[in-house]
């Protein structure tokens, strides 16, 4: 008995499966996938927020105040938070990195966030205290004491700050817009420990300083 191979229109219509099918699937994997780095750099945020927390339990509840951040120099990576909470968790440690950075001057600062008291203190409201503080202090003043009266000052009103705003602005958030979805396309770390979809991040303060 002869054997039926298939026909020229049975292949097509198996080929034409084939291509729904992999229409179907493929956006689906890509969508799987997505959703796995979303889950994975949230877990990361909230994993950093506990540094963060320990460093605000050994120092009266003031937030940390350094770069928003670091900086790639011929000796090594310079300042940022990861350097500045290494005493709480490695700077190298997985969590400063999402999972969805792919971009090499991000990751090579070492994290793929941007901390935001770092970069609200510049506001003039903040900076006009600053500097009626350090010129109160007076010229004899040494140079070491000005730059940690500095430092206080300003930990002390991004402190003040995130304690109204809190709600609203995330201390630690993708320096990128890396999650594609509806609304924003990054991801923070709130006051109260909750990581999500980071809404303000750009955003001027309310009335324009903290």
């Amino acid at each position: 008995m002869p054997r039926r191979g298939f026909t020229l229109v049975e292949l097509l219509v198996v080929i034409a499966v084939i291509g729904i099918l992999t229409g179907i699937i493929v956006p689906s994997v890509g969508m799987i996938q997505r959703e796995s780095r979303n889950v994975g750099c949230l877990s990361n945020l909230r994993q950093d927020f506990i540094a963060l927390g320990s460093y605000r339990e050994q120092n009266g509840g003031r937030i940390p105040m350094c770069e928003f951040l670091p900086v790639v120099t011929d000796a090594g990576i310079d300042g940022g938070l990861p350097t500045y909470l290494s005493g709480f968790m490695p700077p190298d440690a997985p969590s400063w990195l999402c999972p969805a950075d792919q971009d090499e001057s991000s990751t090579s600062t070492g994290t793929s966030y941007i901390y935001l008291p770092g970069l609200l203190r510049y506001t003039p409201a903040v900076q006009v205290d600053v500097v009626t503080l350090l010129m109160a202090a007076g010229p004899a003043t040494p140079p070491e004491q000005l730059e940690r009266m500095r430092l206080d000052a300003e930990a002390r009103a991004m402190t003040a700050f995130y304690e109204r705003e809190g709600a609203r602005y995330p201390l630690l958030a993708d320096s990128q817009d890396r999650h594609p979805r509806t609304g924003s396309e990054r991801n923070g770390i709130y006051m109260d420990g909750s990581a999500r979809m980071a809404q303000d991040v750009g955003d001027p303060p309310p009335g324009g300083t903290p």
